[in-house]
């Protein structure tokens, strides 16, 4: 587990509300894909589900910001759906005057999952029950005025 401390801004509704570079180092050996489930289990009506991606290329050590955009053709990854049902990043939102803990999750998996596009996160976590090879999570906050 890693804490990120406070999400910048530029990653938030408040500001370009667009996915974050990540960065990984190498996975254990039969890794042939990576999913990440991004959420914050604070929201007031349960947890709630930013950013699915599955199936992003074994080769990868990483996302730039803004890597898996919308309507942008890329053989890296799949998308799936989040909480608004889009198939996106969706940046923290919190309620004003509410300080929100966010999940980051990153798992290395050894298949390609047999998924199409927008998936659900639970889907996506059904899909990947016993192909978990590592699993890393990176904490962070947001706060909106």
């Amino acid at each position: 587990i890693r804490v990120a401390g406070h999400i910048p801004s530029e990653y938030t509704c408040d500001g370009r509300d667009i996915s974050p570079p990540l960065v990984w180092s190498e996975p254990p050996a039969g890794t042939k894909s990576f999913a990440i489930i991004f959420d914050d289990p604070d929201a007031p009506r349960g947890t709630w589900t930013h950013w699915v991606a599955y199936n992003i290329a074994p080769d990868l050590r990483g996302l730039d910001e803004n890597q898996l955009k919308l309507g942008s053709p890329t053989s890296a990854a799949l998308q799936g759906l989040n909480s608004w049902g889009a198939m996106e990043y969706g940046g923290p939102c919190p309620p004003a005057g509410t300080v929100h803990n966010y999940r980051m999750f990153l798992y290395a998996l050894d298949l390609s999952l047999p998924l199409g596009e927008g998936a659900t996160k639970e889907e996506l976590l059904s899909a990947m029950k016993s192909h978990i090879l590592a699993e890393r999570l990176i904490t962070g906050t947001y706060s909106r005025q």
